[in-house]
């Protein structure tokens, strides 16, 4: 037996089940292809957003509390700025079905927000070029995760915890036996208690056929434009994003290099053969959408991308994450499929699949992200 847990990606979620892992035992190990945050993972891309208000599921809501806690306990680990905390914005049509069906969500959660009319939103935030019939929910907690940031931090606290990290390593196959979870890469072989398996668009091949067959890889694609005026950009004056407004809708963060803001078209991911096969490059279609919608949401802003970049990510067939393990007894728990929105709640995944996969504790009301919901597919 080579430990207790191995986890096989140390990406979004993978770095934060090892980290969490690491504060309870010293047998973990974490294996990944590359290296933590590699420039092809769905970790690249500088931010990702953090908010505590969403559409949907109340489920999400004490994970996003959780991780909103855990995200201050790895900055205290790592001693740097993970959240950059400048609050968050969700705009669209007043009473339009994007602010309903959030606001929906909201109270029943019980978050913290604030409603801004649209006279508000043009005194308080100026950069948005608002349409007539546009108003705002203020999320006082919401902030820019720096991912790069989180995940190698994340590495670093777990190998200060004991924690052994293997790099460069891609897994080739999982298999349960008499002894253990054996893992495999090339010639050599592991024999783990358990293994979580949190390797993202890659995860399809360790799978078993009916969650390889409930999820497919996505391209997810990123852009970036030049501030006219850098300041008015900077996390203390300019939140983090999401708008719908009737037919456009975009989502972005404040300027974290003091040159450039992250705007990019909301939901327009597209179908991967392969995590390796994503394409990089923009399609003018793209091209001309997220300028066409910079133009007239952003005056601030030289409506030329100056940056883009596309990443893959793993989408299940309903959208919701793939937690736990595919049957009772197995040795394999999964913490993949996030479908390009995971990672506000990674730490609090993470956790979970820590606590979970170390048989430490399980965690009740997640049904929604249970592999077994695939099960009869």
């Amino acid at each position: 037996m080579d430990g207790k847990l191995a986890v096989v990606g140390l990406g979004s979620i993978g770095s934060m089940a090892l980290w969490q892992a690491s504060r309870l035992t010293d047998q973990v190990v974490g294996f990944e292809a590359a290296t933590p945050g590699h420039t092809r993972s769905a970790v690249g891309g500088d931010t990702r957003l953090f908010r505590m208000l969403y559409r949907g599921l109340p489920g999400y809501y004490p994970i996003m509390a959780r991780s909103r806690t855990l995200w201050r306990e790895l900055e205290a680990e790592a001693g740097q700025d993970i959240l950059l905390r400048c609050g968050g914005l969700s705009i669209g049509t007043a009473g339009g079905p994007y602010l309903t069906a959030l606001l929906e969500t909201t109270r029943l959660n019980g978050a913290d927000h604030e409603l801004l009319s649209h006279k508000d939103m043009a005194e308080r935030y100026p950069q948005h070029n608002l349409r007539p019939d546009d108003a705002a929910v203020f999320d006082p907690h919401g902030g820019a995760l720096r991912t790069d940031r989180a995940v190698t931090s994340a590495v670093a606290a777990a190998q200060a915890n004991g924690a052994a990290v293997l790099t460069d390593t891609p897994i080739d196959a999982i298999v349960e036996t008499d002894d253990g979870v054996r893992i495999t890469s090339g010639a050599r072989n592991w024999t783990f208690e358990n293994v979580v398996v949190a390797s993202g668009a890659w995860s399809r091949k360790l799978m078993p056929a009916e969650l390889a067959n409930a999820s497919v890889p996505h391209r997810c694609y990123l852009t970036w434009f030049v501030a006219k005026d850098a300041a008015s950009f900077a996390p203390d004056r300019f939140p983090i994003f999401i708008r719908i407004s009737g037919e456009k809708s975009m989502y972005g963060a404040p300027s974290v290099d003091g040159v450039t803001v992250k705007a990019t078209l909301d939901a327009r991911t597209t179908l991967a053969d392969t995590a390796e096969s994503v394409m990089r490059e923009l399609t003018p279609a793209e091209t001309l959408e997220t300028t066409d919608t910079v133009r007239e949401f952003f005056p601030g802003l030289h409506p030329n991308i100056v940056r883009s970049d596309a990443y893959p990510d793993l989408f299940t067939s309903d959208g919701h994450p793939l937690l736990g393990r595919a049957r009772q007894g197995s040795g394999i728990y999964y913490a993949t499929g996030f479908s390009g929105a995971g990672f506000k709640m990674a730490s609090g995944f993470g956790e979970i699949a820590a606590l979970e996969a170390l048989g430490k504790q399980r965690i009740d009301g997640l049904d929604f992200v249970r592999p077994q919901r695939f099960s009869s597919h």
